[in-house]
């Protein structure tokens, strides 16, 4: 990891850190989480928001008041409303969207889920997302959260990614494997 990624990304711990701590005192984990699915799909649907979060020319004044009047304006509770306005203070909106990441690790571990990260050659259905979490579940032992995503390129199969661990049984790569085989023996 380089320096600047490290060093943003231990900001971006110690905001998520201080938010999730006061949102469980304040028994309002659940809230948390609906605030910040709110918070990402924002940032994902507004330029302009995008804008104010990452770039250095607005005033510190100008970023706070502008913050706030989002958070505001979204009903966000008060953990993540003031840390919001903390983060624009003290001129660290740029790592809000590792925060917001940083955020679902954590109330995922308070919940007891793992994330799985699917990526498929076609959209799975319900029924086909639902049997892979159930088998998960019981190989990792949590509630698994399935986020998936499309390659075509895989030709069919799935890589999944749990944590540190991945299982690749695509076509893609068995090619791949094959392909190296033939060519340690030709």
């Amino acid at each position: 990891m380089s320096e600047p990624a490290s060093i943003s990304g231990g900001i971006a711990a110690r905001y998520a850190k201080a938010i999730f701590d006061i949102a469980k005192e304040n028994n309002d984990l659940g809230n948390l989480e609906g605030n910040i699915n709110e918070l990402a799909a924002a940032l994902d649907d507004s330029a302009d928001l995008r804008d104010l979060v990452s770039s250095p020319i607005y005033p510190r004044q100008s970023m706070q008041d502008a913050i706030m009047a989002v958070s505001a304006k979204m009903g966000l509770i008060p953990a993540l409303h003031n840390g919001l306005g903390l983060m624009a203070q003290k001129r660290r909106l740029f790592v809000l969207p590792q925060v917001i990441a940083q955020l679902r690790e954590k109330i995922s571990e308070a919940k007891g889920e793992v994330t799985a990260d699917v990526t498929s050659a076609t959209a799975l259905s319900d029924e086909q997302t639902a049997q892979l979490a159930e088998k998960l579940k019981s190989s990792f032992g949590k509630d698994v959260k399935i986020k998936t995503t499309v390659d075509e390129g895989l030709i069919g199969g799935l890589v999944v990614k749990v944590g540190s661990k991945m299982i690749d049984t695509s076509i893609r790569s068995k090619l791949n494997s094959l392909q190296n085989a033939m060519k340690e023996v030709g």
